[in-house]
């Protein structure tokens, strides 16, 4: 005869309560080891070991996490093919929620504000302000391959969803205007300079980039002989800028350090029916070295760029807002779990006397403790800044220099044809640049960025 052991009835009661509070709210979903080693490389300037390390399912589940960390790392390396792939890949992650969003506002606020029982059992398809900045990311690969209708697509679908991000909130965020600049000067590289005037005149409706699109705008509006509002510009922004006969122009977009990330603050209150709890997450600004970048053409006066969006503040605005329902959903979680404890711990008391009862009770405590946690995940090498400037040139051989802080990175001798645009991709991570430009002859070539 078998002998099979079974189960006392206390013990069947605290398993069904551990049971019960692992489905309610698993374990803490927060970055992991591997995540942040690949971050480190990444930062670091060890592209390849990044892309390796990003593009294992291991280190990050989200589909769409990792493809945006992955087309970041190969973005700042310059591979555009790869880069544009990997955020295809996380845009493809987030197609349904996005269609859902465009339809209307109402639709993304239901899929926020349903109950959600473990915040880390779903997959994590990005804050509203980090799908905003994959297609940000996407225009920029298609910018720097030529392609500027896909330019045009992306900038477009950002600036659409970061509206809808804006009606469900009943908000204006300082964003939009990275793409709106991209969106201007792939307008301007065609000669499309009404579509251009628009671009900046929303990047000056918004308060952002004000310093560009001011200038954009003056400049545009007198060569298409906008009459009737040029008055007002130079008012505001000052009379046009003389530039030599038949201009080139030089155009700096770059990315500045890291975003920020996010951390948990937790609430606990212990009630005579068992521990109360809720988390929520919150973003921290990275402690790190920010400085605009200096544009030295000749060994001339250095430009200045400017900032045309602050992720770091964007982040923080954008996730403040759905606190609410970030906040109301880990209040029921607890309120459902603090229901399952008292109910298990008030049946094992009558069954097997007070001590059972509140050693049910103190194992349905610690689960809550365990289990309640934020979702702590978010894109780790997303810029914390876009700056960007524009510098008008003769025609000609012209010696191009990158400077941030004591960091020096010089292009080498380009030749700049009448009217050519020449684009310099910029990355900061610390104190270094990472430097990739797109157009103009290479006369006189030199290493464009310490790695990459």
């Amino acid at each position: 005869m078998t002998l099979r052991l079974r189960p006392s009835a206390p013990a069947l009661r605290l398993r069904t309560l551990l049971l019960g509070l692992v489905w309610l709210g698993a374990s803490c979903i927060s970055t992991t080891a591997r995540h942040v080693a690949a971050v480190g490389d990444f930062e670091a300037g060890r592209f390849d070991e990044a892309r390796t390390g990003f593009a294992n399912p291991d280190t990050i589940e989200s589909p769409f996490l990792r493809g945006a960390e992955l087309g970041m790392v190969e973005l700042t390396a310059g591979r555009f093919d790869a880069a544009q792939a990997a955020f295809d890949g996380a845009v493809d992650a987030v197609r349904e929620l996005e269609e859902r969003a465009l339809i209307g506002p109402a639709n993304l606020g239901e899929q926020i504000g349903s109950l959600v029982i473990n915040e880390g059992v779903k997959d994590y398809q990005g804050e509203g302000y980090e799908r905003v900045q994959v297609h940000n990311a996407l225009a920029l690969t298609y910018l720097a391959r030529g392609n500027l209708d896909g330019v045009y697509v992306e900038t477009r679908r950002a600036d659409k969803l970061l509206e809808t991000e804006e009606t469900l909130y009943q908000k204006k965020y300082a964003a939009g205007g990275f793409a709106h600049l991209i969106s201007a000067v792939s307008y301007e590289l065609q000669g499309r300079l009404d579509e251009a005037y628009i671009d900046y005149k929303r990047m000056a409706e918004k308060g952002v980039g004000l310093e560009l699109a001011g200038r954009a705008l003056v400049r545009i509006a007198s060569r298409l002989r906008y009459d009737d509002e040029l008055p007002a510009l130079v008012e505001k922004h000052g009379q046009p800028s003389q530039l030599p006969q038949d201009a080139a122009s030089i155009v700096v977009l770059g990315g500045l350090g890291l975003g920020p990330y996010k951390v948990e603050d937790t609430a606990a209150l212990m009630t005579p029916a068992g521990l109360a709890q809720f988390s929520i997450p919150r973003f921290v600004p990275r402690a790190q070295y920010l400085s605009p970048l200096d544009l030295v053409v000749d060994g001339g006066t250095p430009l200045r760029t400017s900032q045309v969006e602050n992720v770091n503040d964007v982040a923080a605005i954008n996730l403040q807002d759905r606190m609410g329902w970030l906040a109301a959903r880990s209040a029921l979680r607890g309120a459902m779990k603090l229901i399952a404890t008292n109910a298990v711990a008030q049946s094992v008391r009558r069954e097997h006397g007070d001590a059972a009862g509140i050693a049910a009770l103190l194992v349905g405590s610690l689960l809550t403790a365990a289990t309640e946690r934020a979702d702590t995940r978010c894109w780790f090498t997303l810029p914390a800044e876009w700056h960007a400037a524009r510098l008008w040139v003769a025609p000609g051989e012209r010696d191009v220099e990158l400077r941030y802080g004591s960091e020096r990175v010089s292009l080498g001798k380009l030749r700049l044809e009448r009217g050519e645009t020449l684009v310099i991709l910029v990355r900061s991570l610390g104190s270094r640049l990472y430097v990739h430009s797109i157009g103009g002859e290479t006369i006189a070539a030199v290493p464009t960025s310490p790695q990459s």
